[in-house]
């Protein structure tokens, strides 16, 4: 039982919500212990032993896990959070805090009724409608969803808000214009910059040009994030690019979705946790990872070829391959798979190009948090858009024993929190907000397959947004209690030695 100081120091006459008898594993990493979580105004006010308390509501966790709602630290929910407000796929896996403009694709700022890929991976209806990144947040804040949101500005989304080709270095005026809409950005409570230098808006900026571009968060607390240029063979010196960038603008670098793609780089793994071991001594530096051993993204053929099969998602012109093998779809067109890459465009693909080696290292690892990187409009997506947080849970943690539940629950909720100075959610303690999440250690496991994706996961009882329940008994309730999260306040610049 929690010591009974953890109970704030107020009369516990009445609360909204008690939940009694559960087994809280509270987000720090420490020990599970049992207790009760009596919540009011959308806050825990108490987690310990709330004795004869009455509640408008209370719940018997006798048997179940409680621990803090999960923070998917990387998505492309940016337009879902409009046109599907409940985030069935998020809410019913756990999640109750989203960050988005992630890979350098962000809803905002930009006005445009064509984007090329894979700015296209947030199906805006056609058309992208916000001019600046206040208007978005705006947006947001005026039509809240059921989940928190952190959204960061996306520097492929700059790029073609800008310039009039894409396909070259930008010019000084163009970075100029970048630049204030990254300062726009950081005033509107952006969480930082995010960059994905491996997609074609993107690929051929300079190292400099982005360190210009990101010039306006130095000094506010903002994280460079970014889908690196190379996660091959050249993957060691995209790392060491990344760490330039955040060193020269002085913030804190986040790897997104770490991983090593491609046959000729398995086993790899090893080398690049090394490289971050190594790389967190001389400046502050995260990562996130998914727990599958395949990518999803936009259709390339050079992808293609690196991988052992691959699985159409959608497709613009033939949305009849959703769902099938590119090479089922190749012979079906008549045409040499290259050809058929080509004949599908615009579409989606997944990926199988990891090795189940690398996913296990990389997950283990104690810097890695986890995100789902889903992609919500692809009409066969990836199971991990329904499925990552309960997979890490029942798979790995239960079942492959990868690491205590403890240490998954952290992962998955307080590091969140810390990397992204989320303030007052992530742990179960008095005085932060009241997300949250009950579950069966027994039975929590993912659904969603590659053949079947669009499933809930099981073992997910009861999932509350800042005091009020948004998943109950395998359904959505019909909340919106999401808030719009900025990013905190100044923070003191981030400083670095060695390269």
């Amino acid at each position: 039982m929690a010591d009974a100081s953890l109970v704030m120091d107020m009369p516990l006459k009445h609360f909204d919500l008690v939940f009694r008898n559960g087994t809280i594993v509270d987000g720090t990493g420490n020990s599970r212990f049992g207790g009760d979580l009596g919540i009011r105004n959308g806050r825990l006010e108490a987690v310990g032993d709330v004795g004869a308390a009455q509640a408008a509501s209370e719940f018997d966790l006798k048997g179940k896990i409680v621990s803090p709602g999960f923070i998917d630290v990387h998505t492309h929910d940016d337009q879902l959070l409009f046109v599907s407000p409940e985030m069935s796929p998020k809410v019913s896996q756990g999640v109750t805090t989203v960050l988005t403009g992630l890979c350098g694709i962000s809803l905002a700022p930009l006005i445009s009724n064509s984007v090329p890929p894979p700015l296209n991976l947030l199906d805006a209806g056609g058309a992208y409608r916000f001019g600046s990144f206040h208007e978005f947040m705006a947006a947001l804040e005026t039509h809240p969803s059921a989940v928190n949101v952190l959204p960061f500005v996306g520097h492929c989304t700059l790029r073609v808000a800008t310039m009039d080709d894409v396909r070259r270095p930008a010019r000084p005026d163009e970075i100029h214009r970048m630049q204030k809409m990254v300062g726009e950005a950081m005033a509107a409570g952006a969480g930082g910059v995010s960059t994905g230098l491996a997609y074609r808006p993107a690929a051929n900026s300079t190292t400099d040009e982005v360190i210009e571009i990101c010039r306006p968060m130095a000094g506010t607390g903002g994280v460079y994030l970014t889908h690196l240029r190379d996660e091959g063979g050249r993957i060691l010196d995209s790392l060491d690019e990344a760490m330039r960038i955040g060193q020269a603008v002085g913030a804190k670098v986040v790897i997104s979705h770490l991983k090593v793609i491609g046959t000729a780089n398995h086993g790899r793994s090893a080398e690049i946790l090394s490289w971050f071991d190594r790389s967190g001594k001389c400046h502050p530096m995260a990562y996130d990872c998914y727990p599958y051993h395949a990518t999803s993204t936009i259709l390339v053929a050079d992808r293609a070829t690196e991988s052992s099969r691959v699985m159409i998602t959608w497709s613009e012109p033939h949305p009849e391959f959703a769902g099938w093998d590119l090479s089922q779809a190749a012979e079906k067109l008549r045409l040499p798979v290259e050809a058929a890459v080509e004949r599908l465009q615009p579409a989606g693909a997944v990926y199988f190009a990891l090795a189940e080696e690398d996913v296990v290292n990389i997950l283990r690892h104690e810097g890695g948090m986890i995100g789902s990187d889903g992609l919500p409009h692809d009409k066969a997506p990836h199971p991990r858009l329904w499925g990552t947080f309960p997979r890490v849970l029942g798979h790995y943690c239960r079942e492959q024993k990868l690491f205590p539940l403890e240490t998954a629950v952290r992962k998955m909720t307080g590091l969140a929190a810390d990397c992204y100075r989320i303030k007052e959610r992530g742990l179960l303690k008095p005085g932060f907000w009241a997300d949250l999440v009950v579950f069966d250690e027994q039975t929590v496991a993912d659904s969603a397959t590659y053949d079947n994706p669009i499933q809930a996961a099981r073992g997910i009882d009861l999932v509350v947004v800042n005091g009020e329940i948004v998943w109950r008994d395998g359904c959505p309730s019909g909340r919106r209690p999401g808030r719009l999260l900025r990013r905190s306040s100044f923070q003191p610049p981030v400083t670095g030695g060695c390269l």
